[in-house]
């Protein structure tokens, strides 16, 4: 019956309206939450052209007039089947998950990622599934996005623990991460062990590490995405979980019923309350903590068929304190970020989306420390105000064409410090606030030449201009005086611009595969100066000056794309160089609170980077195990004259990096994951002799980031058991015993971290033993490792 359904349909199309084109639009969204949905596919078997919908859940295409069979699907949802007739510009709303389910539409291919691994132009782009993150192993119970991303080819982590990810050998602050299109500077917390982002709030991650396309710009190695759930549309719900060291809790609902929607979670971890409990009252260490909590937020309407608004917020913090009682010591670090985004969506035509957005950022990180009267202050941090404008224009289903600008008013305080004793406040200079705007207009073009070649071909023009008020310290020669030249409000400082050319192209075989290439040139007017190995808070954001030019880079791909057994395996093998210009490293020797009545980027030195390397990917998203491998090799060096006439590694280099992940699902109930990882060991910088002088041990140090840690690897295990999704009760009217499902869900997850307690290395210290004149005296390297074998339990529930 089906067969003969779409033989007539065909038929139909061929005998009317063969000349005319006309549009189908609309919006896709989750029959049961309500929520759009992102990628969706809408394909007309027929005429084998489809298109899928954007990040809004809208979606439009052109076809030639004519009576078809329409699917739509999306991944993980059952897939509905619409017959039109197609006589007139149509707008069509669908909700998925209660319509036509996969397994009865067996003639034709409704997976709706099928292909994409080969078919699109996207080189260098993965999507993660937050649903599959939820049932793999989590550190100390915390699903953590961030460090899900660090097991994709060509991304690394900092160190054992650590936050900051490397992206293709470029550095943390060449890495755009979005929440809700609004910058977030800081993506930790707990010093670097866990991720900002709450995955009972996130929707979609998206990583795009090569290709990067026009719309996107302000770094150079990599942009992450994350948007938040947008909140139930059709009842309220409630999930949350309970953890070792933290919990927390989701509330959604709808504001009116499928209008608007809103969603708000929350999450603590309770570290103080257990080491208030660990520690007496009667210990000089009493008083001593650390928490951090956040919030998300985020609300939608829809103002009517055209047109939609979004509000989304962020608030995060951690705070740090030590009390040593018995010396009268104690130190404060509380650090943050906020950021809110408020989005409007009009829909002008069937051919014509907007998006406009306005957001604000603000990280803010200070350490206060205090012994006995005298107190010391340290702050920094950047504030943003931005707004953005995109248009999406769909002309046919071969051609799509987006174009917008974008602008950002930046604020950067690198350091400010003050010091006081008593009624005495000692003279530290002014603080500093750096200020600038960056403005960039794009246009993006992807179509389809004939059935094989699809190009993505784009540009991005970009403006920064660095103005007052700002004073420049000169510093004179030695025992001379210094200059100060003072720039009032607006003046313009120093201003660059450039040309960001972006071009991705896939030729497409026969064989369910294809060849991909893709060349990026990026800008960046931000840097990030960091004196450790790993990311911390301390890290200082500082932007482009007269002195510290923009950051500008390349990188060139080419990658081979294969689906295997019906797209049941997704493989790919990527080869990518990189060059970088006008990276930054503090000078020998210098320290943040060196620039008291001093400008930051008289402290920094300037060089160049390059990074190339080949990443293979492996992937199964369908049946019961699901998972990736992951592996790259790269080489990643960095030239600073002033600090090395040579190139030497740069201190994230890694030649060889394996992630291994598996999920499998043996029942409705029972959930089994495991994540293995190998890791070439990160380079640093140790003596390469000593002697002693006055008395004094002094050392010789070798060339810079000559020494490699020992190689990093783990196994993390993870089970996960389900309630039952239906209990049994008798029917009032029949007597007979029924099942109906839960209202009320829940699941326990056990974890466990480092199975077979492997000592990874976080650094490596020098120290020394027995007495020099005795002549037992030896220089010895010695590791400090963080985390033995960890296990963890978390309760999850939902209703």
């Amino acid at each position: 019956m089906k067969v003969a359904s779409l033989l007539f349909f065909a038929f139909l199309a061929q005998l009317s309206f063969s000349q005319d084109k006309f549009t189908l639009s609309g919006s896709i969204s989750d029959a049961k939450t309500g929520e759009s949905v992102v990628g969706a596919k809408i394909f007309f078997p027929f005429l084998g052209e489809g298109t899928v919908s954007n990040s809004y859940g809208f979606y439009s295409i052109t076809v030639p007039a004519g009576n078809y069979e329409v699917i739509y699907s999306a991944t993980g949802l059952d897939s509905v089947v619409r017959l039109l007739v197609l006589d007139r510009d149509t707008i069509l709303n669908v909700e998925l998950g209660n319509g036509v389910a996969v397994k009865e539409l067996n003639e034709v291919n409704i997976n709706a990622k099928q292909g994409e691994n080969v078919n699109s132009t996207k080189i260098g782009q993965i999507e993660l599934d937050v649903n599959q993150l939820k049932t793999l192993p989590a550190f100390m119970g915390e699903v953590d996005i961030i460090k899900m991303i660090q097991l994709l080819p060509g991304v690394s982590s900092a160190s054992e623990g650590g936050q900051g990810f490397y992206v293709r050998g470029g550095g943390p602050d060449q890495n755009l991460v979005l929440l809700d299109e609004a910058q977030v500077y800081n993506a930790s917390h707990l010093f670097g062990f866990f991720s900002v982002f709450n995955a009972d709030a996130v929707k979609t991650v998206n990583l795009i590490k090569g290709g990067m396309p026009a719309n996107f710009g302000g770094r150079m190695s990599s942009v992450l995405e994350v948007t938040m759930n947008e909140g139930n549309y059709k009842q309220f719900r409630i999930k949350g979980g309970l953890g070792l060291i933290s919990s927390r809790l989701a509330f959604e609902g709808p504001i009116k019923k499928d209008v608007g929607s809103f969603m708000v979670s929350a999450r603590r971890t309770y570290i103080d309350v257990l080491m208030k409990a660990l520690i007496p009252k009667s210990s000089p260490f009493a008083g001593s903590g650390y928490f951090f909590h956040d919030f998300n937020l985020k609300a939608n309407y829809k103002l009517g068929k055209k047109d939609r608004i979004f509000f989304s917020g962020y608030y995060g913090k951690d705070q740090f304190t030590y009390a040593n009682r018995s010396d009268n010591f104690s130190v404060e670090m509380p650090w943050g970020n906020t950021t809110g985004a408020l989005r409007w969506n009009h829909i002008f035509n069937p051919k014509l989306f907007m998006n406009v957005t306005g957001t604000y950022t603000d990280y803010l990180f200070k350490f206060v420390s205090a012994q006995d009267v005298f107190k010391f202050e340290l702050k920094s941090g950047v504030r943003d105000l931005g707004n953005k404008i995109d248009f999406s224009y769909y002309p046919n289903t071969r051609h799509k064409i987006k174009w917008g600008s974008e602008y950002i008013f930046h604020t950067f305080t690198p350091v400010s410090v003050s010091a006081s004793q008593e009624d005495v406040v000692f003279d530290t200079g002014e603080a500093q606030h750096l200020k600038s705007h960056e403005t960039a207009v794009y246009l993006l073009d992807e179509v389809d030449l004939n059935e094989f070649i699809r190009v993505n071909v784009g540009a991005r023009y970009n403006m920064y201009q660095f103005v007052g008020p700002f004073k420049r310290f000169i510093h004179g020669p030695v025992n001379g005086q210094d200059t100060v030249i003072e720039y009032g409000k607006n003046e313009i400082i120093q201003f660059y611009h450039g040309l960001e050319p972006r071009i991705a192209g896939r030729f497409l075989l026969r064989d369910h595969s294809s060849f991909k290439a893709g060349y990026s040139y990026n800008y960046q007017y931000v840097h990030l100066t960091s004196l450790s190995a790993v990311s911390l808070p301390t890290d200082i954001w500082f932007p482009s000056t007269d002195l510290a030019k923009p950051q500008t880079g390349w990188q060139g791909s080419v990658g081979y794309f294969r689906n295997f057994k019906k797209d049941m395996y997704e493989t790919s093998i990527e080869v990518y160089y990189k060059k970088m210009n006008n990276l930054i490293e503090y000078k020998q020797g210098a320290l943040p609170q060196d620039n008291v009545n001093d400008n930051t980027d008289n402290l920094l030195v300037f060089g160049d980077g390059m990074s190339y390397g080949a990443e293979l990917f492996i992937k199964k998203s369908l049946g019961k195990l699901t998972g990736w491998i992951g592996y790259t090799w790269s080489k990643t060096d960095r030239y600073f004259p002033v600090l090395q006439p040579d190139p030497f590694p740069a201190k994230y280099d890694r030649r060889h990096d394996l992630s291994v992940v598996a999920g499998y699902k043996l029942n409705e109930r029972w959930t089994f994951g495991a994540t293995f990882i190998y890791a070439t060991g990160n380079t640093l910088t140790l003596p390469a002799s000593w002697y002693v002088q006055n008395q004094d041990l002094l050392f010789n140090y070798g060339a810079r980031n000559s020494t490699r840690m020992s190689p990093y690897h783990r196994l993390d295990l993870s089970v996960t058991l389900y309630d039952k999704a239906v209990k049994t009760r008798k029917d009032e009217k029949t007597g007979e015993n029924v099942e109906v499902p839960r209202r009320f869900r829940s699941n326990w997850s056990f974890s466990v971290y480092n199975v077979y307690n492997r000592s990874n290395p976080y650094f490596l210290y020098i120290d020394n033993d027995g007495e020099l004149l005795e002549g037992d005296f030896k220089i010895t390297v010695k590791q400090v490792t963080l985390f033995p074998i960890l296990p963890s339990l978390t309760w999850n529930f939902e209703f």
